[in-house]
């Protein structure tokens, strides 16, 4: 009873939606059947939830709790919902494996430069070392995103860019902006679990939309956009998380011309661009920052301990951005950091720890698909770059049951359904391929197969 109401608080069940059937439930939480339907059955006496007849438990919306995002009880406690992989990443003790991550291991990183430009800040001014961030954040380094943005295509200026303090604020920023409750939001199925839970966060409505292997599956899109008219459609356009997939030219094409043809604004969140060998179809290149919203931040390829984000779009919306982060974050995001970012950048070292990072993660990607193979674990397509896997497991086995298993040897995965508003990847896992050279994880993986709980 404490699981769902705690989903139902965090706003990962919303009035009108299906619960976890009781089998599956019962398996998550290693309890019996009876007992979740004890539990069901006393929520349903007290108005939390409804039955319908032959379909299963419903949220009835009476009653519903405070928005409660940080409760939650203790990881075998918890149902697995977008929360519990980066509860489990980030919380984990060191020597727990981390394969459902979405992040590089540390010394992957251009360390050797941070360990330079923090000494370098070290003789920065007083100013710098103790003052707020401007209201855009630092000309500097918004003057060498717009020499990113030339390279790629994109004619801007400085006054269409804005930095925030990490990726998801930028996402956080413009829902506040152009959302309001009720309104309903496209996003890929599957797609990243932090756009399903910030968006939940919102209380707006979620509606996922079929993922190819050349983007979104443009008909269930243009049918999506007449039938629920949308207000935003966020997205990956290129290495999709949690796929690797990239948006093809036609694909793009069909997108923006429905999202023009009904007033639809695009989000593009392009956070792994640097990791492709080249440069794939974008929508905000194609669409000049007109509809389309481009955002990003440099905590994959440089550092997370240095968050810093950014927005670039039209000039009307920056300002009401810059208001909104006055409002919640008194100015942009830390002088120290995004000093340390802009040293970083404008560096040599930086185009050469890519180069390597590009490098090394071809090698593992071979190396990790042959050794998952040899389970029975195949990819849904081998991505032109970066470090995600999605792979479907042989007939019979489900992801959050495997998740749990592996849990119990110390292996951090992240389950299909994590992804899925329809909840229709139960037969896939999504793997980090750089934290992935520890024997353990394919040893956990095999034992995790062979146990109980599969279908």
């Amino acid at each position: 009873m404490n699981a769902v109401r705690t989903r139902i608080a965090n706003r990962a069940l919303n009035a009108g939606d299906r619960l976890t059937s009781v089998r599956r439930l019962a398996e998550i939480m290693g309890v019996s059947p009876s007992t979740v339907v004890e539990a069901y059955d006393r929520l349903e006496a007290e108005g939390v939830i409804r039955a319908r007849r032959g379909s299963g438990f419903y949220v009835t919306g009476a009653n519903l709790p405070p928005m409660a995002l940080a409760e939650m009880g203790s990881p075998r406690e918890r149902a697995v919902d977008p929360f519990w992989v980066s509860r489990q990443s980030l919380d984990a003790d060191p020597s727990v494996l981390k394969p459902g991550c979405g992040w590089l291991p540390s010394d992957w990183m251009p360390n050797a430069a941070l360990r330079k430009g923090l000494r370098a800040l070290g003789r920065a001014d007083d100013t710098l070392l103790s003052g707020y961030g401007s209201t855009r954040g630092s000309l500097a380094l918004r003057r060498l995103l717009l020499g990113r943005f030339a390279d790629e295509g994109i004619t801007a200026t400085t006054d269409q860019i804005i930095l925030t303090a990490s990726g998801t604020q930028a996402i956080d920023l413009i829902c506040r902006l152009l959302l309001r409750p009720g309104d309903t939001v496209l996003v890929d199925d599957p797609c990243y679990f932090n756009f399903h839970a910030l968006l939940r966060a919102h209380q707006v409505k979620i509606v996922g939309i079929p993922f190819t292997p050349t983007g979104p599956d443009v008909s269930a899109f243009e049918q999506g956009i007449i039938r629920e008219n949308p207000r935003l459609y966020i997205t990956n356009s290129a290495l999709h998380n949690p796929t690797g997939a990239s948006l093809s030219p036609q694909t793009a094409h069909r997108v923006l011309s429905a999202a023009a043809a009904h007033g639809l604004t695009i989000v593009e969140d392009d956070i792994f661009a640097d990791f492709e060998p080249a440069l794939s179809p974008r929508l905000a290149i194609l669409d000049g920052l007109n509809r389309v919203i481009k955002i990003g931040s440099f905590s994959k390829t440089l550092s997370a301990s240095v968050r810093c984000g950014y927005i670039a779009a039209r000039s009307d919306w920056i300002e009401g951005l810059i208001d909104l982060q006055v409002a919640t974050n008194f100015g942009g995001p830390s002088p120290v950091a995004t000093k340390l970012i802009e040293g970083v950048l404008a560096g040599g070292s930086y185009r050469k720890h890519l180069d390597d990072v590009r490098k090394r993660l071809g090698h593992a990607k071979g190396k990790v698909a042959e050794r998952l193979a040899s389970l029975g674990i195949t990819p849904w397509i081998m991505p032109r770059g970066g470090f995600y896997l999605w792979c479907q497991l042989p007939d019979g086995h489900d992801s959050t049951v495997i998740a749990g298993r592996c849990m119990e040897h110390g292996v951090v995965l992240a389950p299909g359904n994590v992804f899925s508003t329809s909840q229709s990847h139960g037969p896939f896992l999504r793997f980090n391929v750089a934290q992935m050279d520890d024997g353990r994880v394919f040893s956990a993986l095999e034992q995790a197969m062979r146990g109980r709980g599969c279908k």
